[in-house]
This record gives structure tokens, C-alpha cells and sequence, in this order.
């Protein structure tokens, strides 16, 4: 079945882009939201999820304060992705994170349900 893209954005109350960087784009960011554990190892981050679930993914593309793009190793279509972008709103200076993903068409639901979790937890953890 064919992955379709896509495209969540999420208000962030940060004052500071340094701070929404480190927390998108960092192995010690990373781990406060996303996974257990995170390491890396030049281009590629190692995420661990309790004592059993562990994946890898290479940055595949990266522009520092803007957006970080990772690429699953284990996915097998060379299309997908998954991007943390930031972006700053002059009017209220506050910050709007956009996620992009890959997902099959009947888990469409469930991914977005999965991100809305983690950004929950990312505004919790963080303070945002």
C-alpha cells in the first residue's frame, strides 16, 4: 500500500527559537518528548521506546534553526520521511511547530493522534 503524506502544525509559546531547536533537533531535546532514550551518531539517531522497541534514522536534510528531516532506515520507501519544522510568527513571537509524515492510508487517524500525544507532551515537558 502507498504511504500518503502528512501535514500537522502545532502553536508553540517559546520566546526563544534556541530553545525549540535543541528540543527538535538534539538527542537530550528529543528524549524530554519523543522517545526513552535518543543517541547519535553523526547523521544517525538511534530512538529507543521502553526496553524492547528501538529505530534508526538518518538526518537527510537540516537546515540549523529552521528544520530537521529524518529518513526511517528500516522504511522501505525511499519517498517517506519525517520532518520538525519551526516557524517563527512575528505578530504574536511565539513559534508554530509543522510536522511532516508518512503513514498508510488507513492509519491516517492513528499517526495524527500519535503526534498530537507527543507534542502534548512536548508543551508539558518544555514549558511551551
Amino acid at each position: 500500500m502507498k504511504k500518503e503524506k502528512i501535514h500537522l502544525e502545532y502553536m508553540l509559546k517559546a520566546g526563544s527559537g534556541t530553545i525549540v531547536w535543541s528540543i527538535i533537533s538534539t538527542p537530550s531535546g528529543l528524549e524530554t518528548w519523543f522517545a526513552d532514550k535518543v543517541t547519535s551518531d553523526n547523521k544517525i539517531f538511534t530512538f529507543r521506546w521502553g526496553k524492547t522497541e528501538t529505530r534508526q534514522a538518518e538526518v537527510i536534510n537540516c537546515r540549523i534553526n529552521s528544520f530537521i528531516r529524518f529518513k526511517w532506515l528500516d522504511d522501505e520507501d525511499d519517498r517517506t520521511y519525517f520532518e520538525l519544522k519551526m516557524i517563527y510568527n512575528e505578530l504574536t513571537s511565539d513559534y508554530m511547530l509543522e510536522i511532516t509524515d508518512w503513514t498508510e492510508p488507513n492509519e491516517i487517524e492513528d499517526m495524527k493522534e500519535l503526534w498530537n500525544s507527543e507534542i502534548e507532551k512536548l508543551k508539558r515537558v518544555s514549558g511551551l
